[in-house]
């Protein structure tokens, strides 16, 4: 008995030592705040401030002094997320993640990013302050990889520490610029509708940007098995453990219409929730320069920023710049393929991906005159056939690097618009405010024409000539709104009005969230910073019940339960909006699920279904569809000698939305709160392994909002008892050139990606209930309520 014991108590003390041992270690893995360090490569000493929300605050004699710095501070906070997102374009992920992560990684190595990167770094003037400021940057990151205590993830995940280049810059920016992309789900989805049941199962669609829109309005004046490809590439960006930019909301007020005459800029981009979030916030002073700015992990330069003089922000165009080409093999030699000048030879290009605790993978890559062939980069394809990928990031020049540098070096807003035509590609709404009483709304993106009987939302021919034939747009000819009369300028997505007689194709959202900040915006003019982070946060649907309208009319409740009427009268009663104690959204979003999915499932398919609900165009056509008695969707072809109405579909899908709620939620209609059941978990890539949720995830809570309201909180319609929110702001930006150095600001759950540090989710509580923070801009009151750190050269 005393051995058993005596073995009991030295297992006992063993745990003890190794819990002791590692909670030891991880702090030692804190980010350092205060105190004194040394930098190779600065001229003068450099101070961080570091304020109590973690941002640090960079007073540097040179602007390369403050870049090396800025590096620096940026690795100790997010060293392992610079490393996911360096890996993703260049399909190395498998290297860390093993065979989990292989398909994500033979697509990416196989599209083209990696080799335009190291194109574009090769064009770089070495002269410029582009390189040398970049460069700096990655000098303070290699620094603190030499110096600095290694991220708990690399320590988990076995990562060898190596060196960060431009080429990774530019490869962070080229993944950034993909995820944008949503042709890749929506083309080859649509294409296989049309050819398995014709053009006339398109119409309720709307493909062509006829309804489900709200045009933005130009104004130039002064400066003041197609579907498995929908299918594979759809996965590869839902389990990616690098978030995708998916939407955004943006506004600029004109000094007329606010309260104090000055301009206000309020910003969101919407990005799929991750842990760390994806903004680094850094304030960088120097004699020549300022800018309070938001960087993407391992990027220099901020895409998001302001400072005494102007502000800038951004929103997705969601301009097409994507294409699909079938390409007609040469049926006596697979290496090549038809063109209108005969037949040519693929390029053929054979790459190595590393994998984990596994034997290395080869893959082979066949490249036409339209792109790199997609079918062979993709498992799980059912087709043969040789589908290329056009994309205008890969084969216009890359200067988005130069782009950005620029962009947050303006002197004025006429070269703040000059510079926005070095970004091809991705297509983005690109907004701007200064001190001096000047908005702007301008486009980014290399704009073109084709045919006039083609239609990009297909997988087009690569053969007959036609298809391909692109006429590039002048940058003039950009859609954008300069100092308009109406003294305010936004954009949530939504298409523009056509330009000279042509309408931009692209995948654009539904027009709810811009009817409602145009609607707000249009009829106030004494705006207040306090007002509009009021309206940042809004709720409230535009278009949610006039569809609730669209779709209790032809109901027949003549045969509903008492639970069934009560809940209908909750909808037809609801005033559209989504706090957490309304009951109604339960209903509705879980009434659109069963809708869609007896409407659309027996032609699409289970996954093919699955796959339609997270496209755009799934929300553009509710409004129209759910009210088009005659549209060819109702009837279920499943169903022998017998033709469904609309009628009969609606009312079943709302009796199913009932049972599932009393089965989720309970009998009582009263108990269906939208916070029991809309809710945000913000989660680690590591986190989705059970046994380290707890220490690496931030979340569960309950959240407002919902798809496509201003405080849009996005997530795919389900059936599930609890809808998890995938999505949302990245960031609630206010900046006010009134009272500038007050300026708000907030970011999902904190500053630092280092789980030890305080600054890991202290903002998660702010965000989650609509509230901010403030953006220092002045010098003494970020020394008396900040540590600092002073760098001295080495």
């Amino acid at each position: 008995m005393k051995k058993i014991k005596k073995v009991a108590l030295i297992i006992l003390i063993i745990i003890i030592v190794i819990l002791l041992s590692l909670f030891a270690y991880l702090q030692y893995t804190k980010p350092n705040c205060e105190g004194e360090a040394t930098l190779k490569n600065i001229s003068k000493p450099t101070t961080v401030y570091f304020d109590e929300y973690g941002v640090p605050h960079i007073y540097a004699d040179t602007q390369k002094d403050a870049m090396t710095t800025l590096g620096y501070v940026h690795a100790q906070d997010r060293l392992w997320q610079m490393e996911l997102m360096r890996r993703i374009a260049p399909g190395r992920l498998s290297e860390i993640f093993g065979t989990p992560t292989l398909k994500t990684d033979k697509f990416f190595s196989g599209i083209g990013i990696d080799e335009n990167s190291a194109k574009a770094v090769a064009q770089l003037n070495k002269n410029s302050q582009t390189y040398i400021l970049a460069n700096a940057y990655l000098d303070g990151i290699n620094q603190y990889m030499d110096v600095g205590t290694t991220p708990v993830e690399f320590s988990l995940l076995g990562i060898k520490k190596e060196k960060f280049t431009l080429k990774d810059v530019y490869n962070i920016f080229g993944f950034m610029s993909f995820s944008f992309a949503m042709a890749q789900k929506t083309d080859p989805l649509l294409t296989d509708i049309r050819d398995r049941f014709g053009m006339e199962y398109l119409r309720d669609f709307g493909i062509c940007g006829e309804f489900g829109t709200k045009q933005l309005k130009s104004y130039k004046g002064d400066y003041k098995a197609y579907a498995e490809i929908s299918k594979s590439v759809a996965s590869l960006l839902e389990t990616s453990p690098v978030p995708a930019f998916i939407g955004s909301n943006s506004w600029v007020i004109g000094g007329a219409k606010t309260k104090k005459g000055k301009v206000i800029l309020a910003n969101d981009p919407h990005i799929m929730y991750s842990q760390p979030g994806t903004w680094y916030e850094a304030h960088i002073v120097c004699p020549d320069y300022e800018m309070y700015g938001y960087y993407i992990a391992g990027t220099p330069f901020p895409l998001l920023g302001h400072n005494r003089n102007y502000a800038y922000g951004l929103t997705m165009f969601e301009n097409d710049d994507v294409d699909f080409f079938q390409e007609e093999d040469n049926p006596n030699n697979d290496k090549q393929y038809k063109t209108i000048d005969g037949y040519k030879n693929y390029i053929y290009q054979q790459k190595t991906i590393k994998v984990k605790d596994s034997s290395d993978v080869k893959i082979n890559i066949n490249t036409s005159q339209h792109g790199p062939i997609i079918t062979g980069l993709l498992e799980g394809l059912k087709t043969e056939k040789s589908v290329a990928m056009s994309w205008i990031y890969t084969q216009q020049k890359n200067e988005i690097l130069d782009a950005v540098y620029e962009l947050s070096h303006a002197k004025n807003l006429e070269s703040f618009h000059k510079n926005i035509e070095l970004i091809k590609a991705p297509g983005l709404n690109i907004m701007y405010g200064d001190a001096k009483g000047n908005i702007a709304w301008i486009t980014s993106g290399k704009l073109y024409k084709v045919d006039k009987t083609v239609n990009t939302n297909f997988i087009l021919n690569g053969a007959n000539g036609i298809d391909d034939k692109t006429e590039f747009i002048p940058f003039t000819k950009n859609p954008a709104a300069i100092n308009p009369p109406w003294n305010y300028v936004y954009s949530s997505n939504n298409q523009p009005q056509a330009i000279d007689g042509y309408l931009y194709p692209g995948y654009y959202l539904p027009k709810d969230r811009a009817l409602r900040i145009d609607g707000l915006l249009s009829t106030k003019n004494n705006w207040t910073k306090e007002e509009v982070s009021k309206m940042i946060v809004d709720n409230t649907s535009a278009t949610a019940k006039t569809i609730v309208a669209n779709m209790t009319k032809p109901v027949n409740a003549s045969q509903f339960t008492e639970n069934e009427k009560k809940a209908l009268a909750v909808i037809n009663e609801w005033k559209a909006t989504h706090t957490l104690e309304d009951i109604a959204p339960s209903i509705y979003n879980k009434w659109i699920y069963f809708y869609l999915k007896d409407t659309f499932e027996d032609e699409f398919g289970v996954d093919n279904f699955k796959l339609l609900l997270s496209t755009h165009i799934v929300k553009q056509m509710i409004e129209n569809q759910s009210q088009n008695i005659s549209s060819v969707w109702w009837d279920n072809i499943n169903t022998k000698n017998k033709k469904e109405t609309q009628s009969e579909i609606l009312t079943q899908s709302f009796k199913e939305a009932i049972t599932s709620l009393e089965n989720q939620l309970g009998p009582n209609v009263n108990q269906w709160q939208w916070g029991k059941v809309h809710q945000v978990t913000f989660q680690h890539p590591i986190g989705k392994v059970k046994l380290f949720s707890m220490f690496f995830n931030v979340g569960t809570f309950p959240i407002a909002g919902t798809n496509e309201v201003i405080n849009n909180q996005l997530f795919i319609y389900t059936d599930d008892a609890q809808i998890n929110t995938k999505g949302g702001p990245s960031t609630r930006r206010i900046i006010d050139f009134s009272d500038i150095e007050n300026s708000w600001s907030v970011l999902p759950t904190g500053q630092s990606g280092n789980p030890m540090s305080k600054h890991y989710d202290d903002q998660t509580d702010l965000f989650v209930k609509g509230k901010f923070r403030k953006m220092k801009l002045n010098k003494r009151e970020i020394e008396a309520t900040s540590t600092k750190i002073i760098f001295k050269p080495k």
